[in-house]
């Protein structure tokens, strides 16, 4: 028997080698023996999970409840290689002191810098003027007709002082952005040290030209961005979402559109991408919508099996996890 914890990979088959190169792969089973990947907790021997102590979880993980907890007398460890664990683990776990990490963070990264990218993008006001070119083939008057366009001394509104939304900041830094943050849990030092302005809500609608939601779903901050916080806007604004749908009125949202007030960018709908056919903001020419694009995906998803490794050779070594869950995460009985 190996001297190494026995470890189960729990999510769907396909994504083992999407998480993990050949490199992380094999380090991996430097730090644990490593067993075959658990679709259905169901179909494993309770000879396997009773031996069982350390799980590693991503996405299209069955649920770790209590009745499977129980089977597993030996599990010290959870390390989740996306970000939220709620949905997976059961809180009698946290109960039995089983230790969590996710990748929260890492899966943060990407999120940043497709919003930078969208951000740049908005304030040349690329989709909009693309659309128009495509449709018309001939040439464009830029300084005619978009003469605001650019990303000199613009005001960026960010709500939510969020993992996803303190590395957009730092990304912002180089630009000449003005960056404005709205946050309740946010101190006037920590906004500071970020060398951001924090204040209310619908100030920071008021003075921003591109407002970019960066806040957890919740249920309080469900239709945080309000029709009056969009009518708060200036006109020619872009709103930019990459948090969850149900943070924004999208109704409000589409009358905005259609007033030719606002412009929009989403990656996140609601309901859940995808909408349904022949929803308009599929072709609304002041909409751009993408399918949940912005987080981890193709060779991005190679930093979350890094994280997970980095985290168990800590973790190993007795110095715990850099990125523990929060208890609060977790949404099982």
């Amino acid at each position: 028997m190996s001297a190494l914890p026995h470890a189960l990979p729990a999510m769907e088959p396909r994504n083992l080698p999407l998480l993990f190169d050949e490199a992380d792969l094999a380090r991996l089973r430097t730090l644990v023996d490593l067993g075959e990947v658990v679709t259905h907790w169901a179909e494993v021997d309770d000879s396997v999970l009773a031996d069982t102590e350390i799980v590693i979880t991503g996405w299209g993980a069955a649920p770790l409840t209590r009745e499977v907890l129980d089977r597993m007398p030996r599990l010290r460890a959870v390390a989740h290689s996306g970000g939220g664990i709620g949905p997976l683990l059961s809180a009698s776990g946290w109960d039995r002191g089983v230790e969590v990490s996710t990748a929260g963070l890492a899966n943060a990264r990407p999120v940043a810098e497709f919003t930078l990218a969208m951000i740049l993008l908005a304030g040349k006001e690329v989709p909009w003027i693309a659309r128009r070119y495509r449709a018309e083939q001939a040439s464009i008057d830029r300084e005619k007709d978009y003469p605001h366009v650019g990303n000199r001394r613009r005001t960026i509104g960010l709500v939510g002082a969020s993992r996803t939304g303190r590395i957009l900041i730092d990304l912002l830094r180089p630009y000449a952005f003005e960056i404005l943050v709205s946050d309740p849990f946010l101190s006037p030092h920590e906004a500071q040290q970020l060398g951001v302005t924090a204040m209310p809500l619908p100030e920071l609608a008021a003075r921003s030209s591109i407002l970019s939601i960066h806040a957890p779903a919740t249920p309080a901050t469900e239709g945080l961005i309000s029709a009056d916080v969009l009518a708060a806007l200036p006109d020619g604004a872009t709103v930019i979402n990459t948090a969850r749908g149900a943070l924004l009125d999208q109704e409000a949202l589409i009358a905005e559109l259609d007033a030719e007030r606002l412009y929009a960018i989403l990656d996140v709908t609601d309901p859940d991408e995808p909408l349904p056919p022949g929803h308009p903001l599929y072709t609304h020419p002041r909409a751009l919508i993408t399918p949940h694009l912005a987080g981890s995906a193709g060779n991005e998803l190679q930093r979350l099996g890094e994280s997970v490794v980095d985290e168990l050779a800590r973790w190993m070594d007795g110095r715990g996890f850099a990125h523990p869950a929060a208890r609060t995460e977790s949404m099982l009985p």
